[in-house]
């Protein structure tokens, strides 16, 4: 799955809401109703990820801003757009299944 996710390309779903406060985000699910919290890094790499064409691009540009190893970075954002995607926070916009 890994290598397939950093090949696609991420939106925001048109029922969710962000809302940026100090550097961290609250997110509604408006579907479900759920509130969420993202903190810095978070909010950074939801922001990223959201408007890179692809998650290989987000990656890069964590990467250039971050200074952690490459492999850690991928892992974690791995882990992040799961969670995301699990809670309906993100979705893939290419036209393919979700993860």
């Amino acid at each position: 799955m890994e290598s397939n996710l950093f090949e696609r390309k991420l939106r925001q779903p048109k029922g969710v809401m962000l809302r940026e406060l100090d550097g961290e985000a609250v997110v509604l699910n408006l579907d479900n109703g759920r509130y969420y919290g993202l903190d810095e890094i978070g909010t950074r790499l939801y922001a990223l990820l959201t408007a890179a064409d692809t998650a290989e691009a987000a990656l890069a540009a964590a990467l250039a801003e971050y200074e952690v190893d490459e492999a850690t970075l991928r892992a974690d954002v791995s882990s992040l757009v799961e969670r995301l995607t699990d809670e309906g926070l993100i979705e893939y916009d290419d036209g393919e299944p979700g993860a």
